[in-house]
């Protein structure tokens, strides 16, 4: 079985930073892609990053320039370094990972961290 554990969530004005974290553990599981998405009460799960084979990331356009994603292989781990937060980037940030467990395509989530950020 696959978990993906988040952490680093919390409340911050705005104009301030926040650093989430993610680690993946299970035992035969082969990441491909890794990523951030949020979800706003009332809102759709919209994507914020993700980072793939070779570390080739991609980026929502809300943060596109604030928000930077990275990983560190060995620990099969990702963080979410977040800059100059706005209210609007008050959401529940869940953390997902896609890839190979034996010969089967699976994904997952985790079951996401708060982040709330203050006007």
């Amino acid at each position: 079985q696959v978990q993906l554990v988040e952490s680093g969530g919390g409340l911050v004005e705005a104009g301030g930073s926040l650093r989430l974290s993610c680690v993946a553990s299970g035992n035969g599981f082969i990441v491909a892609k890794m990523g951030w998405y949020r979800q706003a009460p009332g809102s759709q799960r919209e994507l914020v990053a993700d980072i793939r084979h070779g570390d080739a990331t991609n980026y929502g356009d809300a943060v596109k320039g604030r928000f930077t994603i990275s990983r560190d292989h060995a620990k099969n781990t990702i963080y979410l370094q977040m800059n100059s937060l706005k209210p609007e980037d008050t959401a529940v940030y869940y953390c997902s990972a896609v890839g190979a467990l034996g010969w089967e395509e699976v994904s997952y989530w985790g079951k996401g961290t708060q982040v709330t950020v203050s006007s």
